[in-house]
């Protein structure tokens, strides 16, 4: 090899971490470079071409010039209405059909059901409405600052106008077997009240997970949210019914005009959803704190 010159500083690559590295770190030190070429991946990745040279590496950058599309605010509702519709249908059929058949779908299968019909429109609406389903969940997003107030009265409006084309619907098709779609606590108001509270509570910590960390694991929201749906149900279910969800008993309730302890299906969940977003939001690793996790570590560890 050629003899150094002793003038010179020699060049160290930059790692990862370092101040200044880029993501993707080459080799420091200035080099001529000539006009980045385009990739064929878009405009997001360009790739810079240095002079051939013994031991360097191409420079890659993300510039992020395309951001996301934005969806329309008439898509978002209707993907909105269209979700709780199904929901609502779902989770209330399978308990009038329970009853109409002397408890054929067993409380499993009514957890099943909901917690099916709400992973199915999570993964088949979420990107385009974030499929809430639920006021109290609208509301919850909106006081952490994850969704705009302004769009919240037409959420709840979507979900409402969806309820009630639920239960009218399943009220000509199962009349007179309506009733077993109603919520209706089977225990004292104190104690249903503390239900409800709880299950929404466990239902909006999960879904301030899943749907604001970026290091939860988003690709499986609706797997996560439906199993947390199922749980509760299996828990609270004999109950108080395990609205969670002031649609879901809204509508049926108006259908058969059956309106015992309805505010606690409107109270509980909204305030559970509140403290349960609150709560994860308060445990949740700072932002700045991200990169320590990406350090090597000496003490043993779960996460890999």
């Amino acid at each position: 090899m050629d003899a150094e010159d002793p003038g010179s500083t020699p060049s160290t690559p930059m790692t990862p971490g370092t101040p200044g590295a880029p993501l993707f770190g080459g080799f420091s030190g200035d080099r001529p470079t000539t006009t980045p070429k385009k990739s064929l991946l878009g405009n997001c990745f360009t790739v810079e071409t240095w002079p051939n040279e013994e031991g360097s590496l191409p420079a890659v950058t993300c510039t992020m010039t395309m951001p996301p599309p934005s969806v329309p605010l008439f898509k978002k509702v209707v993907a909105e209405f269209m979700g709780t519709l199904i929901l609502i249908f779902a989770g209330t059929a399978t308990a009038i059909v329970n009853q109409k058949t002397q408890g054929s779908e067993t409380l499993i299968g009514c957890a099943a059901s909901s917690g099916l019909a709400v992973m199915i429109v999570i993964l088949a609406t979420g990107h385009i409405s974030g499929a809430h389903l639920n006021p109290s969940l609208t509301i919850a997003f909106a006081a952490l600052k994850h969704f705009p107030w302004t769009q919240v009265p037409v959420y709840i409006a979507a979900q409402m106008l969806a309820s009630f084309c639920a239960a009218f619907l399943l009220k000509g098709v199962f009349h007179p077997m309506m009733g077993g779609g109603v919520t209706v606590p089977s225990v004292n108001y104190g104690q249903a009240f503390a239900l409800e509270f709880i299950i929404t509570f466990n239902l909006m910590f999960v879904v301030t997970a899943v749907a604001t960390d970026t290091r939860a694991v988003g690709e499986l929201a609706g797997i996560a949210v439906g199993a947390t749906v199922m749980l509760n149900i299996l828990i609270a279910g004999p109950a108080t019914g395990a609205s969670m969800n002031p649609v879901r008993s809204i509508g049926p309730a108006i259908a058969v005009n059956n309106f015992k302890g309805i505010w606690i299906y409107f109270t509980a969940p909204i305030l559970g959803a509140l403290c349960g977003a609150g709560v994860y939001t308060a445990v949740k690793l700072p932002e700045e704190d991200k990169d320590a996790l990406k350090q090597p570590s000496a003490a043993p560890s779960f996460r890999r």
